[in-house]
């Protein structure tokens, strides 16, 4: 990744955060792992949180849910949550909920945004309600006529559980032939699968923190796609940093994306990825209100991109830490 020299998309946003003296955070719990398919990923981004903020002071402490009752969380004196687990009972506003009826601030958005971002159905009807651009798609199951959805979305297609993230379930699908085994490879994680169009110019994705956005960073993945193992595990996955957009394609994607999130109600921070098709219009793929923090996740690499080290980002997330 190559850093930006020209900032201005982040006109406004400070490099070097005045965060609060680290011991008025409280004790904090970093919440990590779960029982989600992305439990390995969560343990990953939990431990390089739970480094970074006991580097710069905090009072922190890993809390993994599988294991304990969230309730000890009150009881053991947590005053704030750092909310890294990923996928269901993660970020799907199940564990926002319980926090709020505990009245810790936790990292993050709300309940609703948390659902609506976790179901890429539910979040694309409130996209496209608003009027925002979204890729054409359908809902799959056991009965569909997968040759007439192949004629209506054109192949290939990409075929995914509507309430699963990191890739988990996603195949990209270039025959008829293929489309049944997608869904059914999809539909073990989540009773909902959705098929939807191929948009190939490009995908792109904007971190968002507090009131800011921060730079575009382009993915170019090595294997076929942007799958779990190109995010995850792979080196050889390209983030460009300048994105090789122009200043206004940019500025326009940073705009729809500030709007996609508030659109949802996402709160604090997230990060929303685009897909660009041949020529160069954006299109809003999915929501995350609970991004990587692991050492290829691409919400860090924005942030240095804008002038924050790792330990800059977790404290300023912290700092936006609200009760829901």
């Amino acid at each position: 990744m190559t850093e930006k020299d020209d900032q201005g998309e982040t006109r406004g946003f400070s490099p070097h955060p005045s965060p609060l003296t680290p011991h008025l955070f409280g004790k904090v719990a970093v919440l990590l792992g779960g029982k989600s398919a992305e439990r390995e990923v969560s343990l990953k981004s939990g431990n390089a949180v739970l480094a970074a903020l006991k580097r710069s002071g905090v009072d922190a402490h890993a809390f993994d849910p599988s294991e304990r009752e969230l309730g000890e969380l009150k009881r053991d004196g947590y005053q704030r949550v750092f909310i890294t687990l990923h996928g269901g009972q993660g970020e799907d506003g199940t564990v926002q909920g319980a926090l709020a009826l505990l009245g810790i601030p936790y990292t993050g958005s709300g309940v609703l945004a948390s659902a609506l971002a976790m179901d890429k159905w539910r979040s694309k009807l409130v996209w496209q309600a608003a009027g925002m651009p979204v890729p054409a798609y359908e809902l799959l199951d056991a009965a569909s006529d997968f040759a007439a959805v192949a004629v209506r979305l054109g192949l290939p297609l990409f075929v995914k559980p509507a309430n699963e993230g990191s890739s988990v379930g996603i195949s990209k699908v270039k025959s008829v032939a293929d489309l049944r085994a997608a869904f059914e490879l999809a539909a073990r994680y989540d009773d909902l699968v959705i098929a939807e169009q191929f948009v190939g110019g490009g995908e792109y994705t904007v971190a968002i923190l507090g009131s800011e956005v921060l730079p575009v960073i382009k993915i170019e993945p090595a294997n076929e796609f942007y799958d779990y193992e190109a995010k995850y595990l792979r080196d050889d996955t390209r983030y460009l940093c300048p994105c090789g957009l122009s200043a206004e394609q940019e500025s326009e994607i940073q705009r729809l994306a500030k709007q996609g999130y508030a659109i949802i109600g996402g709160a604090g921070w997230g990060r929303v990825d685009f897909l660009l098709d041949a020529a160069g219009k954006p299109y809003l793929l999915e929501a995350n209100t609970s991004p990587g923090m692991t050492d290829h996740s691409l919400v860090p690499m924005a942030a240095r991109a804008a002038g924050l080290s790792f330990e800059d980002l977790v404290i300023k997330v912290l700092e936006l830490a609200s009760a829901g």
